[in-house]
């Protein structure tokens, strides 16, 4: 079994972290816009995701913005660090939460959908820790984030 160093494994925690942070502040607010306005299960799934995407490059390209990088690099640059990590937490979370009988029909008051969102996030962290483990043992994914710093 390869072992990677520990800063490696600690560098994709914290992005594995980042992303499930990003991404479940754009589910949940996407769910509470799509109930607002009654949409349904597919395009209120769409919005859900889309904001998670959202949040989780926000999450990057702020504070690249903030420490002086022009927004163009900083947005280019979160689009190469945090889409394979994104779109793994997002396809392995929403995959579980449609595995789960009855949790897409499930409102916002019902424990069924925030005990699905929880358990697919918590599913959904230790495969995407593995992408980015990955990635960052190249050289890429959220390496290249911190290489831009």
């Amino acid at each position: 079994m390869l072992t990677m160093p520990r800063s490696t494994s600690r560098l994709a925690a914290q992005a594995t972290t980042h992303c499930l942070t990003g991404c479940a502040i754009g589910e949940i607010l996407g769910v509470v816009i799509a109930t607002a306005l009654g949409l349904a299960i597919v395009p209120g799934l769409v919005l859900a995701i889309t904001l998670a995407f959202v949040f989780g490059y926000a999450f990057t390209v702020i504070p690249l913005v903030r420490n002086g990088m022009a927004a163009r690099r900083a947005v280019s640059t979160a689009l190469v660090a945090d889409t394979a990590s994104i779109v793994t937490m997002e396809a392995v979370d929403n995959g579980f939460a449609l595995a789960v009988p009855g949790a897409m029909d499930a409102g916002i008051g019902d424990p069924l959908f925030w005990g699905a969102l929880v358990i697919g996030l918590a599913v959904a962290w230790p495969i995407t820790f593995l992408v980015n483990r990955w990635l960052i043992g190249r050289g890429r994914g959220h390496a290249v984030v911190h290489g831009a710093h």
